[in-house]
């Protein structure tokens, strides 16, 4: 593609997409993986894109929004708190894009699981909560998506990570970012 704007536009949709099609994926193959307290998103993988392109932070934002919008398990206010929090992450992760330890982006890695924790947890501890927030009911929902985010990223994500960081599919996908 020659055109830059384009080309962004087009790796954004694409990424959206992607998120939303593996998410409904694997909710539908696994029930309830994708949105308990306790959950794995394999999408969430796709993170790692905002590693190689900053057209990955609208993309994965639109694409979690696209997914919490449109599914009846997911909780009003997670159209907003989900999605803020993708943003936040994505946006991170392509800030400390080139913060490594021996060749490996851990940091960066960890942004899902260290913005998500928080603001979803909190969002759980509201709903969840039996007589409303509690700061116990806040650190156990905190920890359960920390626990779920980071075995993504550092499982499926590092994987990913590796296979778009060779040099070959790099040059031919990111050729232009």
């Amino acid at each position: 593609m020659k055109n830059k704007k384009t080309q962004f536009i087009v790796y954004s949709a694409v990424l959206a997409a992607l998120y939303v099609v593996l998410t409904y994926a694997q909710n539908f193959l696994l029930p309830g993986s994708t949105t308990m307290a306790i959950q794995f998103r394999a999408s969430e993988a796709l993170c790692v894109f905002a590693f190689f392109t900053p057209a990955a932070i609208p993309g994965l934002t639109i694409g979690c929004l696209i997914f919490n919008v449109s599914n009846a398990a997911a909780l009003p206010v997670d159209w907003l708190v989900g999605t803020v929090a993708t943003l936040l992450a994505t946006f991170t992760m392509w800030k400390v894009r080139n913060v490594k330890i021996k060749n490996y982006p851990i940091l960066g890695l960890l942004m899902p699981a260290i913005f998500n924790a928080p603001i979803v947890g909190a969002e759980l501890a509201f709903y969840l909560g039996e007589n409303g927030f509690t700061w116990q009911v806040f650190g156990l929902n905190s920890l359960y998506v920390f626990i779920g985010e980071a075995a993504v990223l550092l499982t499926l994500g590092s994987i990913l990570y590796f296979s778009l960081n060779s040099k070959n599919l790099k040059k031919i996908l990111f050729q232009d970012f």
